[in-house]
């Protein structure tokens, strides 16, 4: 493990969040951007360790310590989302806990679904309050070129593994899915299908409107108003098709449907 003082501040804001107001950031990862996906529109830009392995990368006492010296009581809602994929985090578990000691604000966790098979890390979720699970997809072909999944990670698994959780989950259980471009309506028949099976709280929707950095930039973990170093931007649908199709989604479903846009 890295030398504690070379470990970035774990945790980061409060940033302003659409979905939850002011947000305190909790990086468990934090000595490196570390993921089982590579997002063609992650808003950290490189992905320097693609693994499915979980490990501790940061100690629970220095993220504690980091907590505790940081705005939290500012705070509405406490996030865990940071340098990629929260849940490879072995400590994850460990950490919540620990911070629910502390503070009474809800505990939210951004996953990309890629370990829910694990029942280990399924029972470590259920003592946040809402966990919001990424879905990007619903053709696995789509999947492999928009999430870029490490190898052996498929759409199928991803689904299941979002089913059982929200089964055995109390809290809010919301699935976050990306928009690139307009969906058919086979697609859209296809992807509310899958919502019917997993049958979550509420569908957030989601343009990429940040920028994508050419390298890993750990101030990208906030919710960065603006990049100034080399970055690229992803084209996408417009705004009123991006409504209409969260609109059409919604009727499908059923399901409340959120959008970064505004609520429809």
């Amino acid at each position: 493990m890295n030398e504690l003082k070379e470990i970035p501040k774990t945790v980061y804001g409060p940033v302003n969040s659409w979905r939850l107001g002011r947000s305190l950031g909790i990086d468990v990862l934090a000595v490196d951007s570390i993921c089982s996906f590579e997002c063609v529109y992650c808003q950290l830009g490189k992905i320097n360790r693609v693994q499915t392995s979980r490990e501790v990368f940061v100690p629970t006492s220095r993220i504690l310590s980091d907590f505790k010296e940081s705005e939290w009581q500012t705070a509405e809602a406490i996030t865990f989302s940071g340098s990629g994929e929260p849940t490879l985090a072995l400590n994850l578990g460990e950490v919540i806990r620990g911070i629910k000691a502390i503070a009474d604000q809800p505990i939210v966790v951004l996953t990309n679904s890629s370990l829910l098979l694990n029942a280990e890390v399924r029972k470590e979720l259920l003592a946040a309050d809402r966990i919001f699970c990424k879905l990007d997809a619903w053709t696995e072909e789509a999947f492999q070129k928009i999430d870029r999944p490490a190898v052996g990670i498929e759409l199928e698994s991803i689904v299941k593994g979002i089913e059982m959780l929200n089964n055995e989950f109390e809290g809010r259980l919301a699935v976050q899915t990306m928009i690139l471009k307009r969906p058919t309506d086979s697609d859209l028949d296809s992807y509310v299908e899958i919502l019917n099976r997993i049958t979550p709280a509420e569908v957030q929707l989601y343009l990429p409107s940040r920028p994508i950095p050419d390298q890993y930039v750990v101030s990208s973990r906030g919710n960065v108003a603006a990049f100034s170093g080399d970055h690229r931007r992803l084209n996408t649908i417009s705004e009123s098709q991006f409504l209409s199709v969260a609109k059409k989604i919604q009727r499908l479903s059923g399901i409340d449907v959120v959008t970064s846009q505004q609520n429809i």
